[in-house]
């Protein structure tokens, strides 16, 4: 049996309001909260996937600011591995209300709002890179380096 690990980004956006943007969703059945996310594709550059994913899922055009992580989570309902690039990005401005299928809505919430949803969240990872971003966790970009097509 070969192991494919899934990757992944995460992008946390905080808005002058201290609240956090999050993507309410359908996961297995089950409404959960996340950050925006998702897998990057074949041939994609991470940030181009982190604007990406935020976009479809929330209509928010952001820009990234800073690497926060790379995050390791194995998913006790199916088994998977998930790399999750985590970034900081800038919301710049609302381009849509049309969002991915499987997405309920998304919410601009504050860090107890999040911590009061404790099961609802997709995975710890979710509050785990909020509280690293609010407790300073930041590096350049360019720390990532994606090969050049």
């Amino acid at each position: 049996m070969t192991w494919t690990p899934h990757a992944t980004v995460a992008v946390v956006v905080e808005d002058d309001q201290g609240r956090f943007l999050l993507v309410e969703e359908v996961s297995s059945g089950l409404v959960v909260y996340n950050q925006p996310a998702g897998h990057i594709e074949e041939d994609e550059a991470i940030l181009d996937a982190v604007k990406r994913e935020t976009l479809e899922e929330t209509g928010w055009q952001v820009e990234p600011v800073h690497f926060l992580g790379l995050y390791t989570y194995k998913a006790p309902a199916n088994g998977v591995t998930y790399y999750r690039f985590c970034y900081s990005a800038k919301a710049l401005k609302k381009i849509t209300d049309q969002l991915d299928d499987g997405i309920i809505a998304a919410h601009w919430l504050t860090p107890d709002e999040i911590a009061s949803l404790g099961g609802q969240l997709r995975s710890p990872l979710v509050l785990r890179c909020i509280e690293d971003y609010r407790n300073g966790r930041r590096f350049p970009l360019d720390v990532i380096v994606d090969a050049e097509t």
